[in-house]
């Protein structure tokens, strides 16, 4: 089947092989969804799958992707994946229909404003340089523990202030990581199983219950002392108590965030900073620990830009080849690996005709891996990214941030803690592959990267004033075969990276 695209191109429907009675493709979707997903463009532009007698419409065409991003009244937030996030952040930005996000958009924003993130840097860099700074030579880390550890420390800081202890933040990473182990499994199970009083339901709720408990505490103990600081949750205060007031002396209703609302959009930061930036990090530190050349490039980078010292905001024009090497790292294995959109009235995308309620599928990692968009597509290249390298990727070809008014509100945030991070680490630590220990990615909440450790060893100090070799604009690094199953600052155009708002 065809069918005409908003540009005029004839888009391509087609169906998924391999349906089974009853569960549809939930079989194939867990034993390999990244695969499943990567054969998808070979059936269409616009793929039919069904999970149990559900249809769900997968857009795999980066034209037809950018049309349901930028009519985000049309394909609304939605669908199992959303369903299952609003149990845990309840209406928040990154979950909240159409016609709440623009007054929540224009409520958090200010916390968010350029002005704020020297702040929020000066943390990210106290937190960096401490937990680096307790590495030891020839140490063999749990890379993703480690960096969910420093993301969580950064994400309490800068959104509480320094309110909770170390055992307190402890506890919240554990909390949050039995929460988003949830969201995925009970996104694919039936209503029925997901209220069943089981062992892994009631630790989800216990977990989900404390988190609430420690978000709702810390919001009115901000509420009884003023709230002058400056971390996030005294921004969105000041924000809404600074409201405009109307005739009666009072600010309206919708001008201001309740206490409520409050704990849903803190929910969202925590949930949605703090595993996709941890998970960022780990993946960049695998595939340098797989590419010794590259990783000499960004030894280099960093020794001329910090000599040994932890990245701060001022450092980030300087660290070039760090951004790209994170954006790299989101192409190849996006944290936001997958979401979903849902129909609010009868529309047409591609020229098919979609009733109300149609679950629509939005894959970066579809995108990202689609071999006519990117040139070796398996391969770990940053230097795609590099401007004075043409042609560099279309700029709707890479969705680690979302789009449209819905692109994430985080993402320059996120972007520099990570660039810090990384930065830091290439100028104190060379980070080596331990032997023995395979990495491949768990597609749950985030495309995390399972059984990943790394050896990290202290790297001798360069002579003052080194400079970094000279880079190839047509290197290409030797990239081994991809743990994804093929050979093998933000948005490469808009510098800025979290989960989609």
């Amino acid at each position: 089947m065809v069918a005409a695209s908003e540009s005029g191109r004839v888009a391509a429907v087609g169906n998924a092989p391999g349906a089974l009675p009853l569960f549809g493709h939930l079989v194939r979707l867990a034993r390999d969804p990244l695969g499943f997903l990567r054969s998808l463009p070979d059936r269409g532009d616009l793929v039919w799958v069904r999970a149990g007698r559900r249809r769900a419409l997968v857009v795999c065409a980066p034209d037809l992707t950018r049309q349901v991003l930028r009519d985000d009244r049309t394909f609304d937030k939605g669908g199992p994946i959303f369903d299952r996030a609003r149990e845990i952040v309840g209406n928040g930005l990154a979950s909240c229909p159409h016609d709440d996000h623009r007054r929540q958009r224009r409520l958090v924003q200010p916390a968010f404003h350029a002005s704020r993130l020297p702040g929020y840097a000066h943390a990210m860099t106290e937190h960096v340089d401490a937990l680096t700074g307790a590495w030891h030579d020839g140490q063999e880390i749990d890379v993703l523990t480690e960096m969910l550890t420093l993301t969580t420390r950064i994400l309490t800081v800068t959104t509480f202030g320094d309110v909770l202890t170390p055992a307190a933040t402890g506890t919240l990473l554990d909390d949050i990581a039995v929460v988003l182990a949830g969201v995925t499994r009970r996104a694919v199970l039936p209503p029925p199983l997901v209220r069943l009083p089981t062992p892994a339901n009631r630790r989800y709720q216990q977990a989900l219950d404390r988190l609430h408990l420690t978000t709702r505490r810390i919001i009115a103990d901000h509420r009884a002392e003023g709230a002058h600081s400056a971390d996030l949750l005294s921004r969105l205060m000041a924000t809404s108590d600074t409201a405009p007031s109307g005739a009666d002396g009072h600010a309206p209703p919708d001008s201001r965030l309740s206490d409520a609302e409050l704990d849903d959009q803190v929910m969202t930061f925590l949930l949605g900073g703090v595993e996709t930036a941890a998970t960022t990090l780990a993946w960049a530190l695998h595939w340098l620990a797989g590419h010794p050349a590259l990783l000499e490039r960004l030894h280099a980078e960093a020794d001329l830009a910090l000599d040994g010292r932890a990245a701060t905001l001022d450092d980030l024009s300087r660290l070039e080849l760090t951004g790209r090497i994170l954006t790299e790292t989101m192409r190849l294995s996006p944290p936001v690996w997958i979401f979903t959109r849902i129909t609010t009235a009868p529309t047409e995308l591609g020229g098919l005709r979609l009733p109300a309620a149609t679950v629509v599928v939005v894959s970066p990692y579809l995108v990202h891996h689609r071999p006519d968009v990117h040139t070796k597509p398996e391969v770990f290249d940053p230097d795609r990214w590099d401007p004075r390298r043409a042609p560099t990727p279309p700029r709707d070809a890479f969705l680690a941030f979302g789009g449209g008014a819905r692109k994430c509100i985080g993402d320059t945030f996120g972007m520099t803690e990570a660039t810090l991070a990384l930065a830091t680490i290439a100028a104190r630590w060379h980070p080596r592959p331990v032997p023995g220990h395979r990495c491949r990615p768990a597609p749950g909440a985030a495309l995390t990267p399972r059984g990943l450790r790394i050896r990290v060893t202290a790297r001798p100090r360069p002579p003052a004033g080194t400079a970094a070799p000279p880079r190839s604009p047509e290197e290409t690094p030797n990239a081994p075969r991809t743990p994804h199953g093929s050979a093998g600052r933000s948005s490469p155009r808009e510098p800025g990276a979290d989960a989609p708002s």
